[in-house]
Parts: structure tokens; C-alpha cells; sequence
């Protein structure tokens, strides 16, 4: 990543599902970069188009897209056709093709129990994602663990509902939090 900080800075980052939703950030200087939830595979270009239109970055949640199947293929297709900033995704062959072409590839891990967990970072470890992103993110004693274990920086989202929560994310060593609350999107 070229900069210190993988958002250059941004520690908040929005995160919306509907085109209303994207168009409410358009003109946000604090919202350079911001996450698309999925959606219909027929609208995403549009937005994703749109929202570089307005010199926003969008990270795309693969995984959560309508109408398109979640594996390499598709990554390639959302990478060529579609050209999000990065990709979101659990799965290690879409972490893998996201790199390949030259996106930010940020891989999802949940935080269910320590089983899954060691599980995840050594999914982590082959896939070798530029960021991982942690839900639920309320839970700061595991960002900083997961982040030394796997070696990379770490997004805090999923239920995380107070300015409080996430600084508590962030000052446990998330690199930025991710959220669908607008009533956050101006916190940090």
C-alpha cells in the first residue's frame, strides 16, 4: 500500500447498501473511500462508476452481490468490469484473484470462537490479504491480536453502534471501522 495508513487517514468508513444510501456521501470531503454491501449485480457498475465520478473509492462486499456467483471468477469479473477500489470477501480464491489484479483485497473474518479464529488467520496466511476485516468489531482485545498473528491490518464492523465502540476499535489498533450508521459516519 502506498501510504502509512491503507485509507490515507480516513479512520471511519461508511458502509451502505442502497443507491440513496451512496448518494447521501457523494459530497463528503471525510468519505473518500467507503464500502458497498453487495447489491443487484446489474446496478453495481453504476454506483461504483458514480462514486469514482465524485473521487469516492469503493470497497466492494463480494460475498453479498445479487445474482453473481462467489468464487474466482467472479472476482475477475467485479475486478475487469465493475473496477471497485478492493474487494471484501471470506473466501480465499477471491482475496487471491482480487491481488492478482491489482485491487485492495481485504478478507472477512468472524470472530465465533477460537476454533474459527485460528482457523481464519491461517486462511488469512495463505491468502495473504492487504487488510482483514473482523466482526464483530466490538470485540477490541482480538483486533490486536488478530492483526499480530496474521500480519496484517485490521478493520473493526459489525454491530458496532456508538462514537464509544468505535474508538474503543480503533485504539485497540484498527486501522478503520467500518459502519452502516450514518449517525457514526462523522465521528472520526
Amino acid at each position: 500500500m502506498a501510504t502509512d495508513h491503507p485509507f490515507g487517514g480516513q479512520r471511519l468508513l461508511p458502509a451502505v447498501r442502497h443507491p440513496k444510501e451512496l448518494e447521501r456521501l457523494l459530497e463528503r470531503k471525510d468519505a473518500a473511500w467507503l464500502v458497498l454491501l453487495g447489491g443487484r449485480l446489474g446496478r453495481l457498475q453504476p454506483m461504483v462508476k458514480l462514486a469514482a465520478d465524485h473521487g469516492k473509492r469503493v470497497l466492494l462486499h463480494a460475498d453479498l452481490i445479487d445474482g453473481l456467483k462467489n468464487d474466482e471468477y467472479a472476482a475477475e469479473f467485479l475486478c475487469q468490469q465493475i473496477r471497485p477500489a478492493g474487494l471484501i470477501s471470506t473466501r480465499v480464491a477471491v482475496i487471491r484473484k482480487a491481488k492478482q489484479n491489482g485491487v485492495l483485497a481485504i478478507q472477512r473474518l468472524f470472530l465465533i470462537d477460537s476454533g474459527a479464529i485460528d482457523t481464519s488467520v491461517e486462511l488469512a496466511k495463505q491468502a495473504h490479504p492487504d487488510l482483514i476485516e473482523v466482526l464483530p468489531g466490538l470485540l477490541p482485545q482480538w483486533i490486536g491480536e488478530i492483526r499480530g498473528r496474521a500480519g496484517v491490518p485490521v478493520i473493526a464492523g459489525g454491530l458496532i453502534r456508538t462514537r464509544e465502540e468505535v474508538i474503543a476499535a480503533l485504539e485497540a489498533g484498527a486501522s478503520a471501522v467500518t459502519t452502516s450508521r450514518p449517525e457514526l459516519w462523522g465521528e472520526t
